[in-house]
């Protein structure tokens, strides 16, 4: 599978999923634009991308930022074929500790975010009928009972949502739209939830991870690289006819 000439914008792309989604579509051959709210992840990723590739530091929740950073890809790339919309956040907590402030800075970036990042790459793909993009949700968003809590769920079933429709009304511009939904995944974000819930419940974090490996069917956590290599698929030729789709990555934990 090849990449070539295509110009791929990732964002979230400092670390976890963002970073390893990059660096799979740069060895497919893609020009990549690492998008991070933290400038120097970005710039580590970029070089790790290799020649050609771009950094951008955005803050994907500031709309005058999402602008600024497209505006950005088109002067320096002339284009936008690819969008990898990974960037969100969350923390671990029961439903009755979520505040307004999880709401605010949680749908902030995972709700907010990733539509209008969609939507402002999408008036540069509309004009081209050309384009792809691949959400990053969760199998938190179809009700997994793992997650981290209930507002994160909540926002991850928003991206699903969107995607269906976003892939409706943007088919007739030949713009293919699909989600990847993550199981538990080895990523920074993750292991902090681990340490987190190891602490609360006070057993070691060996213990805690034995535990979540225990209920996965094929008994390990994705790697970063194991959504990245969806992710390559879904930007090529091969998904030219997939598009308003989920699919879930996570071993086995929820079959829908």
């Amino acid at each position: 599978m090849t990449l070539s000439d295509r110009v791929a914008v990732v964002t979230g792309a400092g670390q976890g999923i963002g970073r390893a989604t990059a660096l799979a579509l740069a060895k497919a051959g893609a020009r990549v634009v690492s998008v991070d709210i933290d400038a120097a992840a970005a710039q580590a990723t970029a070089k790790a991308a290799g020649e050609g590739s771009i950094a951008i530091a955005a803050d994907v929740g500031d709309l005058g930022a999402i602008d600024t950073m497209v505006r950005a890809v088109i002067d320096a790339a002339g284009r936008i074929d690819i969008l990898v919309n990974n960037a969100g956040v969350t923390r671990r907590a029961d439903i009755m500790d979520l505040t307004e402030a999880d709401w605010d800075r949680i749908f902030r970036v995972n709700g907010k975010g990733v539509f209008f990042c969609l939507q402002r790459v999408a008036r540069e793909m509309i004009p081209r009928r050309s384009g792809t993009i691949v959400n990053i949700a969760s199998i938190a968003g179809k009700g997994y009972a793992g997650t981290s809590n209930a507002i994160y769920a909540a926002s991850k079933g928003a991206v699903i949502s969107l995607t269906k429709i976003a892939a409706l009304q943007l088919a007739p511009h030949n713009i293919n739209v699909n989600a990847i939904c993550p199981g538990s995944t080895a990523t920074a974000l993750s292991e902090a939830n681990l340490k987190e819930r190891a602490r609360t419940e006070g057993v070691s974090i060996e213990e805690m991870a034995r535990r979540r490996n225990a209920t996965i069917p094929l008994g390990r956590p994705n790697d970063p690289e194991d959504i990245a290599a969806l992710a390559v698929f879904l930007a090529g030729p091969g998904a030219r006819n997939v598009t308003g789709q989920s699919w879930n990555v996570d071993g086995g934990l929820i079959l829908d």
